[in-house]
């Protein structure tokens, strides 16, 4: 059975029985995908930080008070203290890489001094940390069937609710999670 080759722009929605404390749950927006691996932004694991306190944890001087109400993200168990910006649309900022027409990744301090004015990009998910997967790792946890695959869709990215985004991805390529059960066997 052949797996797509490129994953990048869409989303891993981890199985029900995925173990995993990290991916547990989680929908995963896949922002590049080729031969050496896989990056990626859980995009539905808010933690307790607002991007308010980011911004004044970084000497931002904030202008827009609405920042305080919005969740910052744990984009995955990799450089935990990192930031990243999942954002459209898709400018160039200082440091930004291009996934998609409409979505670009940009780890540069340039775009946060822009949304703490109040002057950022349309619509945007604040990770620290990131998932990453080596050289057919992900591959072979696709053959697992640890995770369901499908194109990433922008309502579910900035619009759906953070805890339907798991459910949301799925229905989408038709799956409904709840009729998923993890102890089902491989025929």
């Amino acid at each position: 059975m052949n797996q797509p080759t490129c994953l990048s722009n869409h989303f891993l929605i981890a199985m029900p029985q995925l173990a995993d404390p990290n991916f547990h749950h989680t929908t995963t927006y896949i922002c590049e995908h080729n031969e050496d691996g896989a990056m990626g932004l859980v995009i539905n694991r808010p933690l307790d930080l607002s991007i308010h306190d980011v911004l004044e944890q970084m000497d931002i001087e904030i202008k827009d008070p609405e920042l305080a109400s919005i969740p910052v993200f744990h984009g995955g168990p990799v450089q935990e203290e990192r930031g990243f910006v999942l954002h459209r649309p898709a400018v160039l900022w200082e440091s930004t890489v291009i996934i998609s027409e409409q979505l670009a990744i940009t780890t540069s301090r340039d775009i946060l001094v822009e949304i703490a004015n109040g002057n950022g990009p349309a619509q945007y998910l604040i990770t620290l940390g990131y998932a990453g997967w080596g050289a057919g790792q992900l591959e072979m946890e696709l053959g697992e069937n640890a995770w369901l695959t499908g194109p990433a869709d922008l309502s579910v990215l900035f619009d759906e609710p953070v805890e339907k985004r798991w459910a949301r991805a799925a229905e989408i390529i038709g799956i409904d999670l709840n009729l998923l059960s993890g102890d089902t066997g491989h025929g």
